[in-house]
């Protein structure tokens, strides 16, 4: 019979995926994967953003959770009033604050599933709850309604497919059980007033596709 696996904390988790490695290396200290170096992935995203923060005729304040290595963040900060990039790694947190300097620009280390999060117009969440479990996804949901703006970003199945499998928090995600995060059904329920698909990008040899989605409470 297989062992049940226990969880790891998210944060002792995803320190170690930083510390391991687990993601592949650039030889910086701490690389975000290609999900965030990747140029095919990464430039249609940054423009479909940019333009997105540029329809407006006031600049936005902006809350990027699991900004990871800010290879993403660094080209939209300009675009906002003010950026605020949220981790739960505190190591990467600390290396980001100290390399990264630009106006408008914090950077703070919170749990999206336990801390009570920055208040902004919108809310930025690339690749990130693919890897949580569906207990820290559900207690998420309520604080999206804080934001007037979620965009957020998921890799799932290019073919239908049973959403919302959970998983235990860490490097994974649910691609590898066939299935993708979709916010709108069971078990999480999100109902903003408004929806629309940003950006849809297909993976090579049929590893799925990377969708953005606008929501607007």
């Amino acid at each position: 019979m297989k062992s049940k696996k226990t969880p790891w904390p998210t944060e002792k988790a995803m320190t170690q995926v930083y510390e391991n490695k687990l993601w592949g290396t650039n030889g910086t200290a701490f690389y975000s994967g290609e999900g965030s170096h990747d140029s095919g992935l990464v430039q249609p995203y940054i423009q479909a953003i940019q333009t997105f923060l540029n329809s407006f005729d006031h600049k936005l304040n902006v809350c990027d959770l699991g900004c990871g290595d800010f290879n993403v963040g660094k080209n939209l900060v300009d675009f906002t009033n003010q950026y605020i990039g949220v981790d739960i790694v505190p190591t990467l947190i600390k290396h980001n604050q100290s390399v990264f300097k630009l106006d408008g620009l914090k950077f703070v280390c919170l749990d999206l599933a336990k801390d009570t999060l920055p208040s902004s117009d919108c809310l930025l969440v690339r690749q990130v709850l693919q890897h949580l479990s569906n207990n820290e996804i559900s207690a998420f949901i309520p604080k999206l309604y804080n934001y007037k703006y979620v965009l957020l970003t998921e890799h799932i199945p290019n073919h239908d497919f049973v959403p919302n499998k959970d998983i235990i928090s860490g490097q994974g995600i649910r691609i590898k059980k066939k299935s993708g995060v979709d916010l709108l059904v069971s078990p999480f329920n999100y109902k903003p007033k408004k929806s629309h698909r940003l950006l849809s990008l297909p993976l090579e040899g049929n590893k799925g596709k990377i969708e953005t989605w606008l929501y607007e409470n």
